[in-house]
């Protein structure tokens, strides 16, 4: 470049510079003094300026010409040529004491160059650079500006004008690890201001490092924006490394309102285990957040619950299992969550904590990502609790009784979640409240004894339901059939109770043709209805529709299936069904199925086959007593009791079938096995009075009978088999006999040995109960016929 060529260029820099300082441009400033420290680089043999500061500072000028719309505008702006030479004679005048600085390797003091800008007398201010001119006035409490300074400057310009590859190629010019030592040292000595440069020039201001922080943040935020999610986390990553080393009790509480330091450090605290996210490192971004959590950070109330609830929420859904955390500090006593689950419910009950102390606002996304958690535990029982405690007002109260219906229910209090239902629903409160109606037929319909207000719930719902509402009309009819369905089991009179069981299947077959036979729940809820009424084929249908609509992922498809084969005696086929349901099923789901198995197997004379089978199904109840699973610590206890039941009733089946085979050493091992669960169980007393009375002892039967009744008045074969051993205890038509044997048959019409002792007992009147002996023994062996190995529901 010839003398006159740069000549010229300098003094082009040079009226960029001061229009830049009559107007306020910050960026003109720093160009300028970019310009100068790369030219005091200038090397006078090669002939060529070579520093990369120079060329940075050239580019910065470049920038600033172009956003003022060229040299023309500049020197437009200048009242007449006089002025403009005026001017050049002033900088030309300062221009020696600059390059004399400079080429010593000082920095520009910020007041030498604000004695130039201001030599006009008067300082243009433009609105629309407020961050400039506080950028601006913490450089001048420093009294100085170095090379990374004014590059974290400039690329906050960029970034805040958009220009997210402009800032981060600024950005990418820091040398974060030279100037990582320098905040550090700067962070660690905050109880007493420095100067931006210190005496051992190993330091930098407050305001320095708080610049340099979030010239980083923001170089984060870059790589975010260009897709470059990793290098966005190591980025982010720094500045929690930097303070976390410096400042172990977190940053003073004076740093946050002068520099800024605490915005920067809780955006990138917030930050981090989002990038992590979105890099695809979930382990990362467990770990990112449980930093943010468990490290002093000094966040503000709002931002710990923020990071708390995105926690949880990554926590439930991500479907990454995260390593139990390593909370030392806790004392022995003290819960530690084992997994995703036990975590993400933790974090979300003390978010509501903090809600009801009101040190937040109430957000409803924390009731619901709770709700679904303690459902997926079984916990709902937890979930009442804390409802309960909540403040009034924060959520609505016909809300708050429909939940807590659902946590009451879910937790098998049909009792407590139906009372609730009924206050809901009074004529005071809101009694066409569509949801409300369904809840309470469904827990209506699960018990004969309020099935006829089930019916009612439901044909309310009807009432208040829209004609287009096909899914919903639907549900509501499947439940009005399942109450009719239990309704039908208390009605005495054959035609009335044919005519509620007609009633209910068309109210199912109504549900199914309005949700176009696509709803398993109905179809296998029509499946059962026809096989209690032995119409064998058309519940083979409905149970393998189900099945089919399931995906064959739902054991209770494949168990209606070999039931419903068993009852039409094709034993065979129905043990193909449960070995192929068995193969697809992991083992701990394999209970009910092996269970089937061995009653298919006992129906058909394989006694040998049968111990076998119950042998590996009672190995699998004893392989997950001792298995420690985390997620069985939330299991609810509903699924603990159905598992408890399950084994019970293997070890009462393996003593009746001893019985069977006389082998009372076995039934006496199986009935201790089974008090180790049970004691007091009518179905363990129902196997004690059985071994007494194969043993003929029909005293000590008959009270193990009325043991079994008095724990469960509703046993049905305990009172089939109390009327045996009265039978046998007394004369054969003694009416308590049939008092047993009607009350048996109220509550299952389907029990063969119901209606065979039944005819037994008729017989006995001789020939005034020879007819009604005959209708009963007719009525036993067809029921035989079509008897399933274990019953339908």
């Amino acid at each position: 470049m010839g003398a006159t060529g740069f000549g010229g260029g300098v003094f082009w820099a040079l009226e960029l510079w001061v229009f830049a300082c009559m107007n306020n441009r910050l960026w003109g400033r720093l160009g300028f003094i970019l310009f100068l420290v790369g030219f005091g680089n200038f090397d006078a043999e090669l002939g060529f300026l070579g520093s990369e500061v120079f060329s940075f500072g050239f580019w910065v000028l470049w920038r600033l010409y172009d956003d003022l719309g060229g040299y023309l505008l500049i020197t437009n702006t200048m009242n007449n040529e006089h002025q403009i030479k005026q001017r050049r004679k002033r900088l030309v005048h300062k221009f020696p004491s600059l390059m004399k600085c400079l080429c010593s390797g000082e920095l520009v003091r910020m007041n030498e160059i604000d004695s130039l800008s201001k030599s006009n007398g008067e300082v243009r201010q433009n609105p629309d650079i407020g961050n400039i001119e506080e950028a601006e006035s913490s450089l001048r409490e420093s009294a100085s500006l170095n090379y990374e300074g004014a590059r974290a400057l400039l690329g906050r310009y960029e970034y805040q004008k958009g220009n997210v590859e402009a800032a981060l190629h600024v950005f990418e010019g820091i040398d974060i690890g030279a100037v990582t030592p320098k905040i550090k040292l700067s962070l660690s000595r905050t109880g007493h201001r420095s100067s931006f440069q210190s005496d051992d020039n190993q330091s930098i201001s407050l305001q320095g490092a708080s610049l340099l922080l979030e010239a980083i943040f923001l170089k984060a935020k870059s790589l975010q924006a260009l897709g470059r999610f990793n290098e966005a986390a190591h980025s982010c990553k720094i500045i929690l490394d930097i303070v976390a080393s410096s400042c172990p009790d977190g940053l003073p509480e004076t740093s946050g309102a002068d520099c800024k330091l605490q915005e920067t450090l809780s955006k990138a605290v917030e930050l981090l285990p989002q990038l992590w996210i979105l890099a695809d490192c979930p382990q990362e971004a467990i770990m990112a957040y449980r930093r943010a959590l468990l490290s002093y950070w000094k966040l503000d109330k709002e931002t710990i619950a923020s990071i708390q609830k995105e926690f949880a929420i990554h926590l439930l859904y991500s479907g990454d299992e995260a390593a139990p955390p390593d909370l030392r500090s806790q004392f022995d006593k003290s819960f530690t969550p084992t997994n995703n689950l036990e975590e993400a419910i933790l974090l979300l009950m003390i978010l509501l904590r903090k809600v009801h102390l009101k040190m937040i606002k109430w957000d409803p996304s924390i009731l619901d990502h709770l709700s679904f958690a303690i459902s997926m535990s079984g916990q709902t029982r937890t979930l009442a609790n804390a409802m309960e405690e909540m403040l009034p007002g924060i959520i609505d109260r016909k809300e708050r009784y429909l939940a807590l219906s659902l946590c009451y229910y879910g937790d098998s209090d049909s009792s407590a979640a139906l009372n609730l239902l009924r206050h809901l629903l009074s004529a005071r409160s809101d009694p066409n409240n569509v949801p409300a109606l369904l809840m309470a037929s469904k827990i209506c319909g699960e018990n004969p004894e309020t099935a006829e207000e089930g019916i009612r719930y439901a044909q309310r719902a009807l009432g208040n339901l829209d004609d287009g509402c096909y899914g919903m009309i639907g549900v509501t009819e499947y439940l009005l059939g399942v109450s009719l369905s239990q309704l039908a089991k208390l009605i005495l009179a054959d035609s009335d109770r044919v005519s509620r069981q007609t009633e209910a299947i068309r109210a199912l077959e109504r549900a199914a043709q309005l949700t176009k036979s696509r709803e398993p729940a109905i179809i296998y809820r029509l499946s059962l209805e026809h096989a209690e009424q032995r119409k064998l084929d058309v519940a083979l249908h409905y149970a393998k529709l189900s099945l089919k609509l399931e995906g064959g992922s739902d054991l209770k498809g494949w168990i209606s299936i070999a039931r419903t084969l068993s009852a039409q005696k094709r034993f065979l086929d129905a043990e193909v069904v449960v070995n192929a349901a068995i193969d697809q099923t992991g083992k701990w789901s394999q209970v009910e199925l092996l269970r089937t198995k061995a009653k298919i197997e006992i129906a058909q004379g394989r006694l040998k086959n049968a111990v076998e089978t119950y042998t590996q199904l009672l190995a699998i109840f004893e392989v997950r007593s001792k298995s420690v699973k985390p997620e069985r610590k939330l299991t609810g206890s509903g699924i603990q009791n159905h598992d408890r039941h399950l084994e019970l009733e293997t070890w009462h089946d393996l003593a009746r079938m001893y019985i069977s085979l006389s082998k009372w050493q076995d039934v006496e091992l199986c009935l201790s096995k089974s008090a180790s669960i049970e004691s007091h169980s009518a179905s363990r007393w129902h196997v004690v009075g059985s071994l007494n009375e194969a043993k003929g002892d029909y005293k000590e039967a008959l009270a193990a009978y009325t043991a079994a009744l008095d724990i469960d008045p509703t046993h049905v074969p305990s009172m089939i088999s109390s009327a045996v051993v009265l039978r046998h205890l007394s004369r054969p038509s003694n009416p308590v006999i049939r008092s047993f044997l009607m009350d048996a048959l109220q509550l299952d019409r389907m029990n063969h040995a119901a209606w065979y002792n039944l005819g037994l007992f008729h017989r006995a009147k001789g020939t005034a109960g020879a007819q009604e002996a005959a209708e009963c023994f007719q009525a036993a062996a067809l029921l035989e016929e079509t008897a399933p190995v274990e019953p339908f529901r």
